[in-house]
Order: structure tokens, then sequence, then C-alpha cells
């Protein structure tokens, strides 16, 4: 009986582990999928651009007039119109207006309106009459009306770059909210395949708490942490937003429960500071983090150290951990960015553009980093 109960419990992590590996596999395809399909979305408008658009323009306007009488002059004026397509695409003027980076939009602005003032100056040769003064009038008349071709080439390539970018800004926060909502969607149905019935099981708590009353304090205040622990998860998942406070709560909690469980080598230093606790963040987000330090970072038997910071001032939030990496290299490096990828997935459908989250383990010490704008 013992042998078949042992059977059992093996088959059950053995599939335990085939389903975790299947969703990182599913995760990664999916991703790599989404990426494949923006560069396409991107790629194509630009091939469109270079044999399609501007060799019509250079057909049907006044470059093939140019070319004839003046060969330099119009493959600079064909070279700077596609530098400045490529240039605009690649600057991201969407992302920088969505960043309020307004102050660079202007100089951006400024560069290009006058290196295409720089163009219309070019010298050409001046048109020969047998008068002088008609001469120079029809050279001024020449240059006025080359200028403004090239005025009115420069707009259509602009605009037609600035349409684009927003399409594609518009497509990417399309896919990157799916890929949120994709992620929040699992995060749900996991919850929900591990729960029984909520009212059962918090009154199945209440039962066994009225047994532990009187019995250890440590067991008492342990069991509360996880009744809180258990109930915020529930309560949240439903939620698009919670306050700050509520985040640090968990953590709070979090943190004192796993300090019941370890020891003295494992040194927990957790701080925060906050100016506003009712800003509003995304559930369970930044606790992942948390609940990842403590599971790669904490050990029983080793000295090793757990550092949580968390910083919101005017809007913005400052979050760091660092810990010793306890488990396995390898394991942790094939878990770890699986973990931070789905973060990722989540902060870039809510806040795309005002975030940075970045991660390096070097020396058998793992650091995290987020930042996150909510202004």
């Amino acid at each position: 009986m013992r042998h078949f109960m042992m059977c059992k419990q093996t088959t059950r992590k053995r599939k335990q582990t085939h389903c975790r590996q299947f969703v990182c596999y599913a995760s990664i395809h999916y991703l790599c999928t989404m990426k494949s399909i923006a560069f396409k979305t991107q790629f194509i408008p630009d091939i469109f651009f270079c044999i399609i658009f501007m060799p019509l323009i250079v057909v049907l306007g006044p470059p093939a007039h140019w070319f004839q009488e003046w060969p330099l002059f119009s493959l600079t004026a064909c070279i700077y119109l596609y530098l400045i397509y490529f240039i605009t695409k690649r600057i991201n003027i969407p992302k920088l207006i969505l960043s309020k980076r307004y102050l660079k939009i202007g100089v951006i602005s400024l560069l290009m309106v006058a290196s295409t003032f720089l163009l219309t100056l070019f010298p050409l040769p001046e048109v020969d009459f047998i008068t002088p003064s008609m001469s120079a009038y029809q050279t001024r008349q020449r240059d006025y009306n080359v200028a403004l071709s090239l005025w009115f080439m420069f707009s259509l390539v602009i605009c037609y770059a600035l349409t684009l970018s927003f399409i594609n800004e518009l497509y990417e926060r399309i896919i990157l909210q799916n890929q949120a909502e994709n992620q929040r969607n699992k995060a749900k149905l996991a919850v929900f395949k591990a729960q029984i019935s909520p009212h059962f099981m918090f009154n199945t708590l209440n039962s066994l708490y009225s047994l532990i009353i009187g019995t250890s304090q440590k067991a008492e205040d342990a069991f509360i942490k996880f009744s809180e622990i258990l109930k915020y998860t529930y309560i949240t998942i439903e939620k698009e937003y919670v306050t700050i406070r509520e985040e640090i709560d968990y953590i709070q909690n979090y943190i004192d429960l796993q300090l019941i469980r370890l020891d003295s080598h494992t040194e927990v230093i957790w701080s925060y500071d906050v100016d506003d606790f009712s800003t509003p963040v995304p559930p369970i987000l930044i606790p992942t983090f948390v609940e990842n330090a403590f599971k790669y970072g904490a050990s029983t038997s080793h000295d090793c150290k757990i550092v949580i910071s968390l910083h919101l001032k005017d809007g913005k939030l400052a979050f760091m951990t660092t810990n010793n990496v306890m488990k396995h290299t390898d394991e942790f490096r094939k878990e770890v960015p699986v973990g931070i990828e789905n973060c990722r997935l989540r902060l870039a459908g809510l806040f795309p553009g005002k975030y940075t989250l970045e991660s390096e383990e070097s020396d058998g010490i793992f650091k995290l980093s987020l930042n996150i704008d909510f202004t």
C-alpha cells in the first residue's frame, strides 16, 4: 500500500512537471509568434516604401526631370528622403509622445527642418539667358520651385512615416494588452482550478483556527497571516488595480510567514517609503518578485541574505530585490526568466513606455530592478 502511494505521488509530480514545462513552452512559442507578427507588420510597409512609394515620387514627381539636369542633386535628395523615413521610424514619435518627452520631439523636428532647408540651398547651375537680369530672375524662380518640391516631398515622407509609426504603436499596444489579458486569465484559471469553494475553505480555516487558539502564539500568528494571504489572493484576482497599501500589507504578511519557517541562516531586509498609499497598482505583480526572491534565495542550512526595497514618490515607483542564488544555478536560470517574462508582458500591456524591468545574475547574486511611472 505504501509503495502504491509513493508511486502515485511520483506520477502526480511528473504530471505537474510536464504541465509546467508545457505552459513554459507554450508561453515561449506565443511570444515568438507575436514577435514574428510584429516584425512582419513593420517590415512590409518598409518594403512598400522602398520599392513603390519612393519610386512613384521619383517617376511622377520633379525628380524625374532633375535626374537629367542635376543627377548629383537628385541622388542626394532621394537618399535624404530615405534617411528621413527610416530615422522617423527609428525614433518612434508616438512613444516619445506617450512618455511626454516633448523637448526631444522639438529638437528632432527642428533638426529635420534645418537639414531640409540646407538641402534647398544646394548649389545648382544658374539659368543662362541672353539678358542677365532675366537669367537671375529665372534662376530664383527655378530655385523656389525646387525648394517647394523638396518641402512637398519631405512632407509626404514624414506623413507616411508618422502614420505608420502611430499604426504600429497602436497595433503593438493591442498585442501587449492581449498578452497581459492572456496572462491574467491564466492566473485566474489557476486560482479557479486550485480552489474548491471560498466559503468552504474560509469556514474550514476558521474551524482550524478555533482548534489552534491557546496552543501556540507562533502557530496562531502564522495561521492568521496565511489566512490573510489566501484571502487577499482570492479577493484581488478579479480586480484590475489595488492600492499600494494592500500590496505592501501582502508583502509584509508573506515575509513574516516566511520568517516563521526560516531560521537565522536567512537574513531578510525589507524597507519601503511611500508618499501616497492610495496609489493604484496591478495586484500580485510586485509580490511575484518577492516570492521569487524567497523561492531561490532562502536557505535553512546556508547563510544568505534577501534585500527588498520599495519606494514611491511623486507617482514614480522604484522596487528592487537582491538575493543569493541558493538553488542550483542551471535550474535557477531555466526557471526565473519565464516568470520575469510573464510579468514583463503584464507591465508592457498596462504601462507601455512607462516602465523598466532589469535583472541580472552574477557571482551567485541575483538582482532585479523595477521602475514604473504612474503619472
